[in-house]
């Protein structure tokens, strides 16, 4: 069995890392830069850039705060937010992204899913998904939350695969920074439906949460925020407790 990874998610606001509750009362969390060192030297797997304000700026992802963070970094780095284009793509790349993350811009222009592909390789190209459990399953939001896309997010996920993407990060806006636990319902979906890596956010509040998303819910990998930021444990005593409980992952 391949190891599971473990991510942490930087969202970044005007060079600030911020972090909130269903995508809103963002909060300061420290500075990019130096979270980048701290955890690249705990042993996080990959690490993950969101500018959360550039898709509804309309700016592209800030290059100096991607080179900064790729500067303490050994690891994969991947940036999203404000990338529209094959252009914002290659912005990201230049100043030292390993993979580009897509959200809004897939959802209106599935086109540079393949695009990006070709350019990249699948194994660069991220499609982001929001979602919120819905009656019907699980609709997805594109515009940081803010707007309904009228997809759902299973069907949306194998279309991206099809389309040559080589991940989904999938987010649960009802568990964005609740630490009420993974939607494991909404991953398994996912999971079971696509044959790509699905990486779980939103949620994450304890250790145990970890296991149940890599178990239940079927994820290939985890991403979390608040829980490292704020030292509320470690990458490394999360690996230990993953490990003695039988899930595979890089120590």
């Amino acid at each position: 069995m391949l190891s599971k990874r473990i991510i942490a998610c930087l969202d970044v606001r005007d060079g600030v890392v911020v972090k909130g509750i269903n995508f809103e009362g963002l909060r300061s969390a420290g500075e990019p830069a130096e979270l980048a060192k701290r955890y690249n030297i705990e042993g996080i797997d990959e690490l993950v850039i969101l500018d959360i304000t550039a898709t509804l700026e309309r700016r592209r992802a800030i290059a100096d705060t991607i080179h900064a963070v790729a500067r303490e970094l050994f690891i994969p780095l991947a940036v999203g937010g404000g990338i529209h284009t094959e252009d914002d793509a290659a912005a990201a790349v230049d100043a030292g992204a390993d993979k580009v993350s897509l959200n809004t811009a897939a959802l209106a222009n599935p086109a540079l899913i393949t695009t990006l592909a070709g350019r990249y390789g699948s194994q660069a190209v991220i499609v982001a998904i929001d979602a919120k459990k819905s009656a019907s399953g699980f609709s997805v939001f594109a515009r940081s939350g803010q707007t309904a896309a009228n997809r759902d997010a299973v069907e949306w996920a194998c279309e991206a695969e099809q389309r040559g993407a080589g991940e989904i990060l999938l987010t649960s806006i009802d568990r964005d920074g609740t630490k009420a636990g993974f939607d494991c319902d909404m991953t398994a979906a996912v999971s079971h439906a696509v044959s790509i890596p699905v990486i779980a956010s939103g949620g994450a509040g304890g250790l145990d949460d970890f296991v149940d998303v890599f178990t239940r819910g079927a994820a290939d990998a985890a991403l979390a925020a608040s829980i490292f930021h704020y030292a509320e444990t470690s990458v490394h005593a999360l690996k230990e407790h993953l490990r003695h409980r039988g899930i595979p992952v890089r120590l």
